[in-house]
């Protein structure tokens, strides 16, 4: 046991959300420093703190790190110190394991659910521990692209953070060839660890997982393996419509993108983009601030698509 520091600032839900957007967002951190949202109590919904777990006391560049995820003016931010205990374990106390869909998403801390898809995420890691509406959304809109009777042989999860949601992609279709990409460096050891965590076989053959790292479509591996029946991407509005003529360029005709990561107010543009580039709508979920968006690229006339309809 160690003793250990905590940052904590309170905040309006969507605020804290969005530092948490923030955070994933960034090329640089200090990953020392963990960070974690939670809402203060379950009779008080909107109500959310942000707290940043250290092993040493924070200084200045801790401090100053917490306040800038905020795009206006950051709420105060007090410090304590912990008791002699594993910080690290007290930061992932009071993340309660979610569920959405079939899926049951916890941290290693919390049993499995033996009549559910388990997946175990430590909460401290990279964004996308099923915590957040985006990824609770994905995960829905998963299964609810399986119950249709999509067929989906190769995969790619871009922003894919900790792995989870093409995790869950390669549990609903277990022969596909899988490619996740992030921009930030230290997913590719967060997702070699919570594949080993969760029996998930890394590897470039189909039923396993290839992991890049790489912003967009950059990777010759991701590349080379388009184009895809099935591309996820839960990363925030701006890149996904910039993103829009690559994706297209990298889906098969009749396949499917599921985005996330925009705002509710944002979707209107997104699906301007992705219209344009020769995408229409199946699908959306809503989930609280957030959508969750279905689409696929029209299909060429007189080409065959692999989707059948159950």
């Amino acid at each position: 046991m160690t003793s250990g520091w905590k940052l904590t600032a309170f905040a309006p839900k969507t605020t804290v959300q969005n530092a948490l957007l923030a955070h994933d967002e960034l090329d640089e951190w200090d990953y020392d420093l963990v960070v974690s949202g939670r809402e203060i109590a379950e009779d008080r919904p909107q109500d959310w703190v942000l707290e940043g777990w250290y092993p040493n006391k924070p200084g200045k560049a801790q401090v100053n790190a917490l306040a800038d995820l905020f795009a206006h003016k950051a709420p105060k931010i007090t410090c304590e110190k912990l008791p002699d205990e594993d910080w690290l374990t007290l930061s992932q106390q009071g993340v309660e394991p979610i569920r959405a869909g079939p899926f049951y998403i916890h941290t290693p801390d919390f049993p499995a659910d033996p009549d559910a898809i388990n997946f175990a995420i430590p909460a401290s890691q990279a964004f996308g521990t099923g915590q957040h509406e985006t990824t609770a959304g994905c995960l829905e809109m998963l299964a609810a692209m399986k119950r249709t009777g999509m067929i989906a042989r190769n995969i790619a999860d871009i922003g894919t953070g900790t792995g989870l949601l093409g995790f869950a992609a390669m549990h609903l279709w277990p022969s596909a060839r899988t490619t996740a990409s992030d921009i930030d460096a230290v997913c590719a050891g967060v997702v070699e660890d919570n594949a080993a965590m969760n029996d998930v076989r890394l590897g470039p053959r189909p039923g396993e997982m290839a992991m890049v790292i790489a912003g967009g479509m950059e990777d010759p591996l991701l590349q080379v393996r388009s184009p895809y029946d099935l591309l996820i991407a839960n990363i925030l509005a701006g890149p996904l419509i910039e993103l829009a003529p690559d994706f297209a360029s990298s889906v098969k005709p009749g396949g499917s993108v599921l985005l996330a990561g925009l705002l509710s107010e944002q979707e209107q543009s997104v699906r301007r983009a992705y219209r344009q580039a020769g995408f229409r709508p199946t699908a959306r979920l809503i989930r609280g601030d957030w959508s969750i968006l279905w689409l696929r690229r029209r299909a060429s006339r007189g080409v065959k698509t692999d989707e059948c309809r159950a």
